[in-house]
């Protein structure tokens, strides 16, 4: 530890003093404010991924970086890096959930009693088969965790809690109880479908009757070179999750019911699971329809021969989530703070980056679509690299900063796991500002943004946000945030407004810029702690 200590200390006195002798990056307020007005304007629509009014900022943000005169690093030669995307539709009339149960059936409602997700891989899919409960459904050698074990799911259909134990730390309990993990250890056990069930801590979380408000919303995947939706299992032909109430007629009778099982829920422990004495037939019809959507990728080359092989790279989604389904006026969802002004802070430190002498890594800038759609388009992105995924030393990830307030400090989202918390604190000290505790550990931030996509692949990431310290002693920074997410979070009062605070807005560009120097210019490049679990698991 002392040891560990002593490096950061050694390496925050190298970057601080390498800084002290450069002159700070002025952001221009003026350019911030025309981006973010522009990208969030009505006659885009609200950016919906596959949406013209995408296509018109992805066109926008690619004549910017040709301006600033960075290389394009799409496809064939351009800045355009095309995605294409299955969108699934369900068709509502078509969900059946047979109940067999001690010689008896029961044909549930839908959407009533239980709800289905669009099939991304099959138009019509059926499965039916005897059911085992297999607890959470997770498996972490780490954490000395295996639901699975001592259970044959093979050709059967998993009953698995929602959820992961309270006991499992926040950001790796979050990549283990994640859909593409639990539906994994599903398959790689043979199982050929999956019944979710609510914990008391999911349905507070998200009561099952807020649900149906999106049983109309299409699924979408990134479709690979093959025509297949990505991160998706072809043996789970098909799944479904239950009301609270459902879930108990479905234990009824059980080995355990559902009251045993929430008292252990209740104590910490994790349920054993075991065979049930119920089957299912479980069928729904899907519709498939095909969009694109681009990523846009631009390079600011490096200076030096050897680390200019190397990329820190930038990323911000400029996808929002369209025109909303309301009674109300105002029905665009614009996506001012999300992420227009992330896009915005994007472009002005191209800019800048672009006129000052070049840092001696190479910069990567990739505006992403699809994170709406569940960080679909870094995901293709990181997948299918425009460089070399082992080249990219890091990435920044710039998410909805909220320029309703000047801040004292600021929050990088898993700074903790790399020597990146370094080269962050050093950037920050440069402007005077520091760097906060993550001030949500319960709520896996880490896990939740583009940067993810990154990390998955063995890159050392971090996502920055302004700091919930404001400047002024009478502003309450975490109210601020708390205001915005409650009131305007993917709805239409996200826009564009001239009470934004741009002394932030210009604050928070320059610290993104001063981080990536630090990182672009400093000899080691950035590695993953010992200890992290991230590093551990997808490190290369």
């Amino acid at each position: 530890m002392k040891k560990i200590k002593l490096t950061l200390c050694l390496l925050l006195g190298a970057f601080i003093s390498t800084a002290s002798h450069a002159d700070i990056l002025k952001a221009d307020d003026s350019r911030i404010k025309a981006h973010l007005r522009f990208l969030s304007h009505d006659l885009l629509e609200g950016r919906d991924t596959g949406s013209q009014g995408l296509e018109i900022a992805s066109l926008y943000i690619a004549s910017q970086f040709e301006q600033y005169g960075l290389l394009p690093a799409g496809d064939n030669g351009s800045y355009m890096q095309r995605v294409t995307f299955r969108q699934s539709f369900l068709d509502q009339d078509s969900p059946e959930f047979v109940l067999n149960k001690g010689g008896e059936t029961t044909e549930l409602k839908y959407p009533k009693e239980f709800l289905v997700s669009p099939s991304a891989m099959y138009e019509d899919a059926h499965v039916s088969g005897e059911l085992v409960f297999v607890g959470y459904g997770i498996i972490a050698p780490e954490l000395e965790h295996n639901d699975y074990a001592g259970l044959d799911v093979e050709g059967k259909i998993v009953v698995m809690l929602s959820g992961k134990p309270q006991s499992f730390p926040s950001e790796e309990g979050a990549h283990f109880a994640s859909g593409y993990q639990k539906g994994r250890y599903a398959a790689e056990n043979g199982a050929i479908g999956t019944i979710s069930i609510p914990t008391p801590r999911s349905e507070k979380a998200r009561p099952y009757e807020r649900s149906l408000n999106y049983i109309h919303v299409p699924r979408v995947r990134w479709l690979k070179e093959d025509g297949m939706p990505a991160n998706t299992f072809a043996e789970l032909k098909n799944g479904a999750s239950l009301s609270p109430e459902t879930a108990k007629m479905l234990f009824a009778g059980e080995k355990m019911s559902l009251e045993d099982i929430y008292a252990e829920l209740e104590d910490d422990k994790s349920p054993k699971g075991f065979a049930m004495q119920s089957s299912i037939e479980l069928s729904k019809k899907s519709e498939f329809k095909e969009i694109t959507s681009p990523n846009v990728v631009a390079i600011l080359p490096g200076s030096d021969p050897e680390l200019a092989k190397e990329y820190v790279s930038f990323s911000a989604h400029h996808d929002h989530i369209g025109i909303a389904k309301t009674v109300e006026k105002d029905k665009i969802n614009n996506g001012a703070l999300d992420n227009a002004s992330g896009t915005s802070v994007l472009l002005e430190t191209a800019r800048l980056l672009a006129q000052a002498p070049a840092p001696k890594r190479s910069i990567l800038f990739v505006a992403v679509t699809g994170e709406e759609k569940g960080l679909l388009g870094s995901d293709y992105y990181a997948q299918n690299p425009t460089v070399p995924i082992e080249s990219i030393v890091a990435n920044v990830n710039l998410d909805m900063p909220v320029l309703t307030y000047e801040f004292a400090d600021v929050i990088a989202f898993g700074a903790e796991h790399s020597s990146l918390k370094a080269s962050v604190t050093a950037a920050a000290k440069y402007h005077d500002l520091t760097l906060g505790p993550d001030p949500m550990p319960d709520q896996a931030i880490f896990t939740r943004s583009d940067h993810y996509s990154f990390v998955k692949q063995g890159v050392p990431s971090v996502f920055v946000i302004p700091g919930w310290t404001a400047v002024d002693p009478e502003v309450d920074g975490a109210k601020k945030f708390g205001e915005f997410f409650g009131k305007c979070y993917h709805k239409p009062c996200d826009e564009f407004s001239e009470d934004f605070n741009w002394k932030a807005a210009v604050k928070f560009a320059e610290v993104n810029i001063q981080i990536g120097q630090t990182i672009a210019n400093q000899m080691e490049k950035p590695t993953w702690n010992d200890d992290s679990f991230f590093g551990n698991t997808f490190g290369r």
